[in-house]
């Protein structure tokens, strides 16, 4: 048995290693290496089995890598990107003129002939409906109600010129002239027309009629032209003349107008039964008919009347056609007529 004899609070030292035989020498004690890196693989493992608690909606997850990505870099533009132009200076003092782009003859004419057309075709639309709605304007139904007093209003060397010249007027286009040899005094209608024409004629009323005999230079053949002013409105003149056309009333012997014969002169002799061609007109325009009846000078008797139509007509043959009685009745009548349109269509003079 041994005993320490250090002192107490002596540390105490380990006991000595025992002494191996000096032929044998220490196996060298191998050094450890640091622990290798774990892989990526197992690291991601691990942080996926970290809760990282309730994702809110609409809330963008961060990126699961310990650094962060590259920025992206967007692609290159097919083609390169128009200058942005300088902003407009605010003030109205001038400033640096701005390029301007090359402005494309093709497309500015384009639109200049687009604007023309609209503007026409609006133009064209209102003047359209303009002249519809003034077509039985005022100024219209005044001409028309002034032509219904032409008989006293106008002198009667106006209605019925003194002498007549018609350019080519006669038969094959030869020239004419009448000379007037007498005026009826205005009158009604019972004495100067037949009672089957005064019938045919009752749903317009005579109001007035007036009338004019000529002659032809040679003095061979006379012709009587009237003007019967009817009591009628448009409309009524309207269907008279459409019932005149379609039943053929003006070539009818038995609707023929009376003569007015002037006593001293060629047309002494002029009578019923000396009527060769005449002519019926209803105007629509006016409310006026027009006639017009031709005969011999000499005071024969014609048996086969003809219409002014029939007797002008080609190849038309009998005492009418042949001695351009016809020509006669139509070529006054067409004068006369065309004097009378002309003063219905003139205006009154607006009151000072």
């Amino acid at each position: 048995m041994t005993t320490d004899a250090r002192p107490p609070g002596t540390p105490q030292l380990p006991p000595p290693a025992p002494q191996s035989e000096p032929s044998e020498a220490p196996a060298p004690t191998p050094v450890p290496l640091p622990p290798a890196p774990e892989p990526a693989s197992r690291l991601r493992s691990a942080l996926d089995l970290i809760d990282p608690g309730p994702v809110l909606p609409n809330t963008p997850i961060p990126p699961r890598f310990s650094t962060p990505p590259p920025p992206e870099i967007p692609p290159l533009p097919a083609t390169p990107p128009k200058p942005l132009l300088p902003p407009e200076p605010l003030s109205d003092e001038p400033g640096p003129l701005r390029p301007v782009p090359a402005r494309r003859p093709g497309r500015v004419a384009a639109a200049a002939v687009c604007v023309v057309l609209g503007v026409g075709l609006i133009g064209g639309a209102a003047a359209g409906t303009w002249l519809d709605d003034d077509s039985d304007g005022p100024a219209a139904r005044s001409n028309y109600t002034d032509a219904r007093d032409l008989w006293h209003s106008v002198p009667v060397d106006t209605l019925f010129p003194r002498t007549i010249r018609g350019t080519g007027a006669g038969p094959g286009g030869a020239d004419r002239e009448w000379t007037r040899v007498g005026v009826a005094p205005d009158g009604d209608c019972a004495g100067a027309l037949d009672p089957l024409l005064l019938k045919v004629l009752e749903p317009v009323g005579c109001a007035r009629m007036v009338r004019a005999t000529y002659t032809d230079a040679t003095a061979t053949s006379v012709t009587t032209v009237g003007l019967v002013f009817t009591q009628a409105e448009p409309a009524a003149m309207t269907a008279l003349a459409h019932r005149f056309s379609t039943e053929k009333l003006g070539d009818r012997p038995d609707l023929m107008p009376r003569t007015y014969p002037v006593k001293g002169g060629v047309a002494a002799a002029f009578g019923d039964k000396q009527r060769a061609s005449w002519t019926v007109r209803v105007l629509t325009d006016a409310p006026v008919v027009v006639t017009a009846v031709s005969g011999f000078a000499d005071g024969r008797a014609v048996t086969t009347p003809q219409s002014a139509e029939q007797a002008t007509a080609d190849g038309a043959s009998g005492p009418a056609a042949e001695a351009g009685l016809g020509h006669d009745a139509q070529g006054i009548a067409d004068n006369v007529e065309r004097g009378l349109r002309k003063k219905a269509a003139a205006s009154p003079e607006p009151a000072p």
